[in-house]
C-alpha cells in the first residue's frame, strides 16, 4: 500500500502523462482493487472481468455510487482508516455512503494541485471567507475538509469562516466584504451552492450589494440537491455577479462528491451549463448505466469517472448524472430522470446482488 501511495503521488505531481501512462496505473489499481476489496472482486466476476482479461481503463467496471451506501468498499479494514467521508444521505433517508481514506495525503495532493490550478489562477493567497462549517462541526464532510485545505493553504491569516453551529455570521461577513472593497484586495468567497443562496436572500433583505475589487473570485459547489428551492443557473450566477461584483467569469463552480478523490472545475460561468474538466489522474466517460457501454458520440449519457486518487475504494464509479462531451471536458445537464434514472436504479441492483453472492 505504501509503494501504490508513492506512486500515486509522484503521478499526481507530474506536469502531464500520456494515454499509456493512465492505462498503466489505472490497470495496476484495478488489480490490487480486485485482489483486496472483496465486494468489488465478485461483481467484476460475475462479468467476466478481471485483471487478466481487462486491458483498457475504460473496462474497468464501474460501481454505482449509491453501493458505497450498502456496502464496505475497502481494500483495508476500515477500523484502521486516517478518515471516513459520508455523504449527506438525503436521497435514500437516513443511510449514508461511506468513503474510507486509509491516508490522507493522495486526497489533499490531489485537491492541492488541482485547486492551485483552477482557483487560484496564479495567486499564491487570497482572503477567503468560507460559507460552510469547519471539519470540527463535520468531521466526516468531505466538502469540509476541501475548504479546510483551501483556507489553510491558500488564505492569508485574515481569512475566516462565516457559518457556524448558529448560522451564517452575516454581519462579520458583510464587514469583511467592505474591507476587501476599500482595501482593492482581491477576495475569494467559496462554499456549498446553497449556502451563497442564503446568503444573497440576508443581504436582499438588508438592500446590500458589493463591489469587490479585480481578482476576487467566487467558489460554489453542491448544487440544489434535496434543498427547499431550486434555482435556475443563469439566475445564480447573474445575482451572485450583482449582488458582489464579481464578474460571471469568475463566478466559479466545483463538481465533486463524497465518493471521489478528485475534483472538476469550469472556468468561470459566464454561459450555462459550463465545461467541467479534471486534472490528468481522472478521466470521464459517458455511458449506457446498465450496460455500462460508452454511448454514441455526441449523445447525452449517464457520467462514469476513472479517479486514480480513489487507491483504496473503486477506481472506477457510475454517477447518478447526466452529461454531454465537449472537445476538452463535459456538461452537466442535471439528474438521470426516467430510463435513465431506471436504469442507475438497476446498475445499483446488479451490482449489490453480484457483491453479496
Amino acid at each position: 500500500m505504501n509503494a501504490l501511495v508513492s506512486e500515486l503521488l509522484a503521478f499526481i505531481a507530474r506536469p502531464a502523462v500520456s494515454d499509456d501512462d493512465f492505462n498503466a496505473l489505472a490497470l495496476k489499481l484495478f488489480a490490487h482493487q480486485f485482489e483486496h476489496n472483496r465486494p468489488f472482486q465478485k461483481f467484476c466476476q460475475g462479468r467476466g472481468k478481471t485483471p487478466r482479461v481487462v486491458k483498457s481503463w475504460q473496462d474497468i467496471p464501474a460501481v454505482p455510487i449509491n453501493a458505497f451506501k450498502d456496502l464496505t468498499l475497502s481494500c483495508v479494514p476500515p477500523d484502521t482508516c486516517a478518515r471516513t467521508f459520508m455523504t449527506s444521505g438525503t436521497t435514500r433517508g437516513d443511510v449514508k455512503g461511506r468513503h474510507f481514506h486509509p491516508t490522507m495525503a493522495v486526497y489533499d495532493a490531489s485537491m492541492l494541485r488541482n485547486f492551485a490550478q483552477h482557483v487560484m489562477q496564479g495567486d499564491a493567497k487570497l482572503r477567503m471567507g468560507i460559507l460552510f462549517p469547519t471539519e470540527v462541526l463535520m468531521p466526516n464532510s468531505s466538502l469540509a475538509h476541501y475548504l479546510a485545505l483551501a483556507i489553510d493553504h491558500f488564505g492569508t491569516p485574515d481569512s475566516a469562516y462565516y457559518l457556524d453551529e448558529n448560522g451564517l455570521r452575516t454581519d462579520a461577513l458583510c464587514e469583511a466584504l467592505q474591507q476587501a472593497q476599500d482595501s482593492g484586495q482581491p477576495f475569494a468567497l467559496l462554499g456549498a451552492s446553497y449556502s451563497f443562496v442564503h446568503l444573497m436572500d440576508a443581504l436582499q433583505a438588508r438592500g446590500q450589494t458589493f463591489q469587490l475589487p479585480a481578482g476576487s473570485r467566487l467558489l460554489d459547489t453542491g448544487g440544489f440537491k434535496g434543498q427547499s428551492r431550486e434555482v435556475p443557473m443563469d439566475a445564480f450566477y447573474d445575482q451572485l455577479s450583482a449582488t458582489f461584483g464579481v464578474s460571471r467569469d469568475q463566478c466559479l463552480n466545483m463538481y465533486g462528491m463524497t465518493e471521489l478523490s478528485t475534483q472538476f472545475y469550469d472556468a468561470g460561468n459566464r454561459t450555462v451549463p459550463s465545461v467541467k474538466r479534471g486534472p490528468h489522474w481522472i478521466r470521464s466517460r459517458l455511458v449506457d448505466p446498465l450496460t455500462g457501454h460508452d454511448v454514441p458520440a455526441g449523445e447525452r449519457g449517464i457520467l462514469a469517472h476513472t479517479d486514480l486518487a480513489n487507491f483504496n475504494s473503486v477506481v472506477t464509479i457510475l454517477t447518478e448524472d447526466v452529461g454531454q462531451a465537449t472537445n476538452d471536458g463535459f456538461v452537466l445537464l442535471g439528474r438521470a430522470q426516467g430510463a435513465q434514472a431506471k436504469g442507475c436504479s438497476m446498475a445499483v441492483d446488479n451490482f449489490l446482488k453480484a457483491a453479496q453472492v
